[in-house]
């Protein structure tokens, strides 16, 4: 159990720190090493380790990535930003557009890659309007791709994780989470208005020059078609009999064959290094489990199906997401919760993890990509400004979560 619990301690720390002072070690590259050590000191033999890569939630994750690639080659997701951008007239009218727009492409697109596409757009856009601080908008964009989210088993990556190993229906996961996407999403708008107040009072002059170039929408039919159709397939799959995997491998290979680009440059913008994060933190949390680590880490859960759960997990998911963020917190508690027959532990896990990440800049990826991103644009975000909104949000987001789930609890539709 020592060097298991060492292994996942070193993991940890390479997974919560982006980079390490001195040492060349970033997120996938620690998951990888924590897998090797693994197996290097017997913890886990080889097959074991193969065995303990969930290939459902690593093909979830490629088919997305493939069918959002195809999108993205077509400029689509950065032409849907501009043109809903635009429609602003005030500074108001054009946060309740980035937070609803981002939040509803982030359902359905993964966020983390609406908010790498978004970031620029909504910078460039402040510009253009005269918006001298794009802070506020930024920062709203990042916790509406976690909140939008949450709503849908392909919304991110730790959903994806849930959805795979619970085996909770497409449409079920939209049902339980979708009144707290929208409430969260209403709160969302008025606490970033209520703290920005003062900067919200101008009208804006729209420039002419907010388009997208190259962009020609007959090119897209298809490739457009393609999403709908697989979106279509993900709410219908429990009725078809069709796993959510293939149903994302088949957009993506007909995204390969009908979108119009060739294939080599779609495959190029699947972003491989996360997959390997992801197999890498699989064979890391098995070989802890198997070491009866988690139990001594966790043993202050309440995994009841109950009331008491459903405040344990969101809370517990939420605290401990400001440490290792939401991704690897999710692996981290689903060995605990994959042997009880209730849905409502997996998705009160969905909710705590997801809107968790929005309290500090490291509870989520999404949040470090918008900061990253628009700091290649000269615009400085600090954990200090994020924090102030993102815990707010985040505490009243929670508590939506919990009494929206309780209610359905209660009334029997999520047991």
């Amino acid at each position: 159990m020592i060097i298991a619990l060492i292994i996942l301690i070193i993991t940890y720390i390479g997974v919560s720190f982006t980079r390490l002072p001195k040492v060349n070690l970033d997120r996938p590259a620690a998951a990888f090493l924590g897998a090797v050590l693994m197996v290097l000191f017997g913890v886990l033999a080889p097959q074991e380790a193969i065995s303990a890569i969930d290939f459902n939630t690593i093909v979830l994750l490629l088919g997305m990535m493939i069918i959002v690639g195809a999108l993205e080659e077509k400029n689509f997701i950065t032409f849907l930003a501009v043109k809903s951008i635009s429609i602003a007239k005030t500074q108001k009218g054009l946060l309740i557009i980035v937070i609803v727009i981002t939040g509803l492409a982030s359902a359905f697109l993964v966020n983390d890659v609406v908010v790498l596409l978004f970031t620029p757009v909504i910078i460039e856009t402040c510009k253009l309007m005269g918006i001298k601080d794009p802070v506020p908008y930024l920062i709203a964009e990042a916790m509406a791709s976690n909140i939008g989210s949450v709503m849908t088993i392909t919304g991110n990556p730790q959903n994806m994780l849930i959805g795979m190993v619970s085996g909770i229906s497409y449409i079920n996961f939209f049902l339980y989470l979708s009144p707290i996407a929208f409430l969260s999403t209403m709160v969302l708008i008025f606490v970033v208005y209520f703290i920005y107040r003062n900067d919200f009072n101008e009208e804006l002059k729209i420039d002419d020059s907010i388009k997208i170039n190259n962009f020609d929408f007959k090119s897209i039919r298809f490739s457009l078609a393609i999403l709908i159709f697989t979106m279509l397939l993900f709410f219908l799959s429990s009725f078809i009999k069709m796993n959510i995997p293939l149903i994302a491998l088949l957009g993506a290979a007909l995204m390969l064959l009908l979108s119009g680009i060739k294939p080599s440059k779609i495959i190029s913008k699947v972003n491989w290094v996360l997959l390997l994060f992801f197999s890498g933190l699989f064979v890391v949390i098995e070989g802890a489990s198997k070491a009866g680590v988690l139990d001594l880490l966790l043993n202050d859960i309440n995994i009841s199906p109950n009331v008491e759960g459903i405040i344990s997990l969101n809370f517990f998911s939420a605290l401990i997401s400001q440490i290792v963020s939401n991704v690897p917190l999710t692996m981290l508690i689903i060995p605990l919760i994959k042997n009880v027959q209730s849905n409502l532990l997996w998705i009160s896990l969905a909710a705590g993890s997801t809107l968790g990440g929005n309290a500090t800049l490291i509870g989520a990826v999404a949040n470090l990509i918008v900061v990253e991103e628009a700091d290649k644009k000269g615009v400085k975000i600090s954990f200090k400004e994020f924090t102030k909104t993102g815990i707010i949000v985040t505490i009243l987001t929670i508590l939506i979560a919990i009494i929206i789930l309780t209610l359905e609890y209660e009334l029997g539709f999520l047991v």
